[in-house]
């Protein structure tokens, strides 16, 4: 068998048996990997010589974490528009479940308009966490990045707006994108989102205009709570949230990762 030194771009699909592997990216194929995600977390990547087309598997979420992190309003033009206050000195913080996890083309359900009338998208990049972390310090947050990925924190603003938190409008099934996979080595402190809406722009920001930095924010939230391997830390939205109905078409693009395309219904 061979043992690859070095990747980019790692997914995790479902064969055509429904058989759950990770794999490496590389012009369009997928070279399958007999690792484990512990392995692969850790950068052990042994090729067990199959390799896929992308469009013959069925992609999934890159990770099945433990906890997914947010930070919210950590860019001040997005805070402004949502009614948040920008240019705060700590981020605003929730959860989401991970049932509200979904893969790249998958459906984004909107809940019934009893629940909710106003379900808007919001375009970020994602981090995933390599190792164990508790009072990291901020000189070494990075250290603690495995890749970065990207994330739709699909949200009902009429809920965030109304509820004391955002469990409720940031929760429901299908409301966390996330995906198509996990590109390695980059610096996440400098990446474009531009996300569409049937092919229309409706933002067009860059993480190096966040009001607080991303390494801040791991340390921040690793006094708080321990970060595992796997976790995803979604590290907030550029100004241009907006609504979504039924038919929709959204896709965040993030240069160097890709595109992250949902369907609404």
């Amino acid at each position: 068998m061979k043992v690859m030194q070095k990747t980019k771009t790692i997914v995790r699909y479902q064969n055509q048996s429904g058989q759950e592997y990770y794999g490496v990216v590389e012009d369009g194929k997928i070279f399958q990997l007999n690792s484990s995600f512990d392995e692969v977390i850790n950068h052990q990547f042994e090729f067990d010589g199959v390799k896929w087309n992308l469009e013959d598997v069925k992609i999934m979420p890159p990770v099945k974490p433990q906890k997914v992190v947010n930070f919210g309003w950590t860019y001040a033009e997005h805070a402004k528009e949502t009614g948040g206050e920008a240019n705060l000195k700590e981020p605003f913080l929730f959860l989401k479940p991970t049932t509200s996890l979904i893969p790249n083309e998958g459906e984004i359900v909107l809940p019934p308009e009893r629940l909710t009338k106003q379900v808007e998208l919001e375009g970020e990049v994602a981090l995933v966490i390599g190792k164990r972390g508790k009072y990291i310090k901020e000189e070494e947050a990075l250290d603690y990045v495995f890749g970065c990925t990207i994330f739709n924190d699909v949200t009902a603003r009429d809920l965030t707006k109304t509820d004391p938190q955002f469990t409720r409008g940031k929760g429901f099934d299908t409301f966390g994108p996330l995906g198509p996979w996990i590109v390695t080595g980059l610096d996440p402190t400098n990446l474009r989102i531009v996300t569409t809406l049937n092919d229309e722009v409706v933002q067009d920001g860059n993480t190096n205009q966040m009001s607080l930095s991303i390494p801040y924010l791991i340390s921040w939230v690793s006094q708080v709570m321990t970060l595992e391997p796997g976790d995803v830390l979604a590290t907030g939205s550029p100004s241009g949230s907006c609504p979504m109905k039924s038919g929709d078409v959204v896709t965040v693009e993030v240069e160097k990762i890709g595109k992250l395309r949902n369907y609404v219904k």
